[in-house]
């Protein structure tokens, strides 16, 4: 017989870990190909595990509202075969919960990290191999990834193991020490006002007729995303004003020609999404990330759409490369995402690697907003609700007062990276693309 890990897969760019939200099969239990194992959920989307191969599940190796390291044993499957030999020591070592390794470091390293200066955050090395053990413990402890290259490593080619780093650490918590003994009445004073400010916040008062209603998963993770959001962007704000009668009057004009022969209902979104994308290939500095003090100029544009889902939440698919896309294909791909965004069944990858973001205000009639922009991205466009409002129109033979469709288009932007000039041309791009829209554009 063989034993088989089943690992949490990859599940897109930026997802790292996932929490099991429950299992759907019991040890002893017999698994088939391709059969889901367990439900697990993401700070983007839920979804199943299924298994890789035929055979019984011999063990798990986590249980529910366990969060999970892409890449760590979810659970051991029995299959008939070749004995496969089980990770070695160091394998198994980094599939454990960091925390508790280094939980008896994490109370004495306390005070000597408020007086030294935080380091860059632990990336993967190209040169040198890293469990994720190791990494994990090093981001938790501040560990740079120049610093970490330097510890000497027991393990094998040189790796550096588990034991390496812990007495690294041990090593240079004596160094801190003594910087804490210098300031130490200073600093116990600091941590003692924090504690206050922290033990002092204002208490709810909930009377007899108030009712409790408990945050949905989702909902603590979107609020957590936008409060650390708000944290880590300076956000500021661009408004213009966009006149989108022919816009609105071509749409008119083939929605129902479209529908019958492309079988999909032709909204404004994709046209806004299109306007956008060749903006951001005008102004490629908005299509960018923020790393530390480096900025990442991203080469391919992928729009992400901010959608409502049925119990007040959003959620963002993204459309890939959406530069490269006809009026058609856009659509299309609106459609096929917001449909399944509401019907729950977009995985991972439909959701991730998006470097800029709209979202339609409009839809719930508000006409502006100043949206919290997604990180890692640097900007958000928000579309207001379309309104027919009387306007001056300026022509050759003078000015005149007409009905026309207008909108108001809100730029959020990262102010560490994007200058108001920046941010002010954008906007005015996307403008300038509607504007400019052809009433006899074939479709």
């Amino acid at each position: 017989m063989a034993k088989f890990e089943l690992r949490l897969p990859k599940m897109g760019e930026s997802v790292a870990e996932a929490t099991i939200t429950s299992w759907l099969k019991d040890v002893g239990d017999t698994i088939e190909l391709d059969e889901a194992v367990l439900e697990i959920a993401t700070d983007k989307v839920d979804s199943e595990v299924p298994s890789e191969v035929d055979g019984v599940l011999l063990e798990k190796r986590f249980e529910v509202d366990d969060v999970v390291q892409v890449g760590q044993i979810l659970a051991i499957i029995e299959t008939d075969g070749d004995e496969h030999s089980i990770n070695s020591e160091e394998e198994k070592a980094s599939n454990e919960a960091p925390k508790e390794v280094v939980s008896q470091l994490t109370e004495r390293m306390d005070l000597a990290k408020a007086v030294v200066l935080p380091t860059a955050p632990t990336i993967s090395s190209s040169t040198r191999f890293y469990s994720p053990l190791v990494k994990n413990i090093a981001k938790q402890e501040g560990i740079s990834q120049e610093e970490l290259d330097k510890i000497p490593g027991t393990g094998k080619e040189g790796r550096v193991t588990k034991n390496d780093i812990l007495t690294y650490i041990e090593d240079n918590a004596e160094i801190k020490s003594a910087a804490i003994t210098a300031s130490e009445p200073k600093l116990k004073e600091k941590l003692k006002v924090k504690e206050v400010q922290k033990n002092t916040a204002t208490p709810v008062v909930v009377s007899g007729e108030d009712e409790i209603i408990e945050m949905t998963r989702m909902g603590k993770l979107i609020s957590q995303h936008m409060t650390d959001s708000l944290q880590t962007s300076a956000h500021v704000q661009s408004f213009i004003e966009a006149d989108v009668t022919k816009v609105w009057n071509w749409r008119n004009k083939v929605k129902d020609e479209f529908q019958k022969r492309e079988g999909e209902k032709l909204t404004f979104t994709p046209i806004f999404m299109e306007a956008v994308a060749k903006a951001l290939k005008d102004y490629p500095l908005l299509n960018i990330s923020v790393d530390g003090d480096k900025i990442i100029k991203k080469k391919n544009i992928n729009l992400g759409m901010a959608t409502a889902l049925a119990d007040g939440n959003l959620i963002v698919p993204v459309i890939k490369n959406a530069d490269q896309l006809n009026l058609v294909g856009m659509t299309k791909q609106v459609n096929d995402l917001a449909n399944r965004a509401r019907n729950n069944a977009l995985n991972a990858d439909d959701i991730s690697g998006g470097t800029y973001t709209v979202t339609n205000v409009g839809s719930f009639g508000s006409i502006m907003g100043t949206p919290i922009i997604n990180q890692p991205q640097v900007g958000i466009l928000a579309l207001g609700a379309i309104r027919k409002v009387p306007a001056v129109i300026e022509t050759s033979e003078g000015d005149f007062i007409g009905i026309r469709y207008r909108m108001f288009l809100s730029h959020s932007y990262d102010h560490r990276v994007v200058n108001g000039a920046l941010g002010g041309m954008f906007v005015k791009a996307v403008k300038d693309y509607l504007e400019a829209w052809d009433s006899n554009r074939e479709i």
